[in-house]
């Protein structure tokens, strides 16, 4: 497919050009989420202002109150109209409707809110700051048109970072019913917003090919893939203060899932296998984090003797609590493998410990991997609870090197820099839209 050979124009490494400073360069950054959520999209999102930032720009976001993955507002913000300034960065703030169980239409309405909330914020931002570029940031798409529309009166070059496709999310995790009439006026308004796009960046190689699929051309797609500071999180030898906190024992073999808890985690799987092995005492099992199917997990798997529910830790506490497990889980609901490349896994290659994942083979997840973790079939528990016992055991193979090389391949500095420098030649781009 030669159009659709995106894989071709990732930008320069270091060896190729050095990054170019952003002084002088006026950029709107326009997403639904922001830090500082610390999970997901918005914690990308802010990394990328403070970078931007920290290289000269004069940035300005347009997003909503922190609330990811929650779906409530954290404490200390509203959910109104605000200006602050954080970080170096111009910050406004838009509401959104919310309610705690975020299911069906309503994950359609929450981002319909904010692009109807933010669209004259932004439009007045980019109409009077006359940036250089407007960076968004998908999801939702739902906002982009408004951006695009200024962008264009002001001659701004437009970024997408795509960092979820969520019109194909919707429809296979069930969020939308499966309505044709629905999915083909979904994809019609996907395919129109994306094609007037300068450019487009992506975390994986599978949606870079679904992109090409949506009429995008490979001209003008980058896949730059999440990221993860391995001076934050790194391998911990020793005593593990979580563990003595937890009431582990040293013998125990500590299952973790670390992250949003939502639909396409698919932690149901998990948690069966964990009531299936109730009876080996040394096996335990950790779920972290916040999301809207929580409450429904409690209610169903609270009541397990090896299941320990906890909220997300403090980020300054993370790697210590990312160390105390022996495994990584990596869910993921079959069909969803595809549609993103998960967040969470940077940091579990960065501690260096085994990983169990729930992929099919094909996706991006068993490509990238490799033999670096160990594989379970979508939906299967009982192939589940056999690696789980495995790995416990010392049954199957351990690479710590080959974990460590794709760790770096994820590097932050490294992802920053190539996002700076992909900002700079975007804008020394000539000529029309491809």
């Amino acid at each position: 497919m030669a159009e659709g050979n995106w894989s071709a124009q990732t930008a320069p490494g270091p060896s190729q050009k050095s990054e170019l400073p952003l002084s002088g360069q006026r950029i709107v950054i326009y997403g639904m989420n922001y830090a500082p959520e610390i999970a997901g999209v918005g914690k990308y999102t802010g990394e990328i202002a403070g970078h931007f930032a920290a290289a000269g720009a004069d940035v300005h976001v347009v997003t909503t109150p922190p609330h990811y993955p929650g779906w409530r507002v954290q404490e200390g913000y509203k959910n109104s109209f605000s200006k602050s300034r954080e970080e170096n960065v111009h910050v406004n703030r838009t509401p959104l409707l919310l309610r705690r169980k975020m299911k069906g239409i309503w994950r359609l309405l929450a981002p319909l809110s904010f692009a109807v909330s933010s669209a004259p914020v932004v439009f007045w931002k980019i109409i009077t700051l006359r940036p250089q570029t407007v960076f968004c940031v998908e999801p939702t798409l739902f906002a982009a048109p408004v951006a695009q529309l200024a962008s264009w009166i002001v001659g701004a070059r437009t970024l997408l970072h795509v960092q979820d496709l969520e019109v194909d999310a919707a429809f296979a995790m069930g969020h939308l019913n499966r309505s044709k009439l629905l999915q083909r006026l979904g994809t019609a308004f996907e395919r129109s917003v994306l094609k007037r796009f300068n450019h487009v960046i992506t975390i994986s190689g599978k949606m870079a090919d679904k992109l090409v699929e949506k009429g995008c051309s490979g001209k003008r797609i980058t896949l730059v893939r999440n990221w993860v500071d391995l001076d934050h999180i790194f391998p911990l030898a020793g005593e593990n203060a979580y563990r003595t906190q937890l009431d582990l024992f040293t013998h125990d073999y500590v299952v973790l899932y670390s992250g949003n808890i939502g639909a396409k985690q698919g932690l149901d799987i998990l948690l069966e296998a964990a009531k299936k092995l109730e009876s080996n005492a040394r096996i335990k099992f950790i779920i972290a984090g916040e999301g809207p199917v929580k409450l429904d997990l409690i209610e169903k798997y609270g009541n397990l003797n090896n299941v320990r529910f906890l909220p997300f830790q403090p980020h300054q506490k993370l790697n210590e609590f990312l160390n105390c497990a022996d495994l990584h889980a990596l869910m993921q609901e079959k069909g969803a493998a595809d549609l993103v490349l998960p967040s969470k896994l940077g940091a579990m290659l960065a501690t260096g410990k085994q990983i169990v994942v729930t992929a099919d083979s094909g996706t991006e997840l068993y490509e990238f991997l490799g033999d670096a973790a160990v594989f379970v079939q979508t939906g299967d528990v009982e192939a589940l609870v056999n690696a789980i016992t495995a790995l416990q055991e010392g049954r199957l193979p351990h690479y710590p090197e080959k974990i460590k090389k794709l760790a770096f391949t994820l590097a932050k500095d490294a992802a920053l820099s190539q996002l700076v420098r992909l900002q700079n030649q975007t804008l020394d781009a000539q000529g029309a839209l491809p």
